[in-house]
């Protein structure tokens, strides 16, 4: 009993520093961001060809909080990988870490991916596309604020749900789940992956389905991704089963 109480602290201790270190290093990079974040705010805005508002001194401070908040979360998402790991790593075998640990540049690479893929191919048919709506009819005019949370509606989730695809690799190539049972779930996934689309877009039917269409995509592309190493799991397993052990000769 004694040993079991003292196992918990000792995983509990682990887990408290696991997680400090990954909030210190977001908030290095939070003060890091910050530093420049009137180069990437600039940048940002770059090809918008109109001025943004702010209705009130705060407003700057805030929408500069929050552009630093989502560039430190893109660069802590390494680190908080590789710490989650050597939490997890001494409950590992020595073939379940060269697996985990093979998939940490992943994470980040898809997250980057998912990003760049809301923000340079979604986010200027889904702000074209509205603005189109309103094209002689309202004068437009933009909020520093809601400008950047549009921008971040759009691109924050994509980088998120940009790693389904590794999640399903890894998942299956330690036999948490298979393709039968993402296949069995694809309805249930469709839905949620709808209201999902509904949430972080705004209320027009083009740009749901302009972010639903990628969002289906990734999920039949994670099914594919599982079956494949599915299918090699279970080929290496055959084979290791049919090794016949060889006979010591006196």
């Amino acid at each position: 009993m004694k040993n079991q109480e003292l196992t918990v602290v000792y995983h509990l201790g682990e887990l408290r520093k696991r997680i400090i270190i990954t909030l210190l290093t977001f908030i290095v990079f939070l003060f890091g961001s910050f530093i420049f974040v009137k180069e990437i705010y600039d940048w940002l805005i770059r090809d918008l060809n109109r001025e943004l508002a702010v209705l009130g001194p705060t407003e700057i401070l805030s929408i500069y909080f929050m552009i630093s908040g989502v560039s430190a979360l893109a660069l802590t998402i390494p680190i908080a990988t590789h710490q989650t790991w050597l939490f997890v790593k001494p409950g590992l075998t020595k073939k379940e870490r060269k697996i985990t640990l093979a998939y940490i540049p992943g994470f980040f690479t898809l997250f980057i991916a998912g990003l760049s893929f809301g923000y340079f191919v979604l986010y200027p048919i889904v702000l074209n596309f509205l603005l189109s709506l309103s094209k002689g009819q309202f004068e437009t005019m933009f909020t520093a604020e809601k400008y950047f949370k549009f921008i971040i509606n759009l691109t924050l989730p994509f980088g998120l749900l940009f790693e389904i695809p590794l999640i399903a690799m890894f998942l299956t190539s330690i036999g948490v789940i298979n393709p039968m049972l993402l296949s069995k779930a694809r309805k249930i996934s469709y839905f949620l992956l709808t209201i999902i689309s509904a949430f972080i877009t705004p209320p027009d039917f083009m740009s749901q389905i302009l972010v639903l269409v990628p969002l289906l995509v990734l999920y039949e592309f994670s099914v594919t991704l599982s079956k494949i190493v599915y299918r090699k799991k279970s080929k290496k397993q055959q084979s290791d089963n049919n090794i016949i052990p060889m006979k010591k000769t006196s």
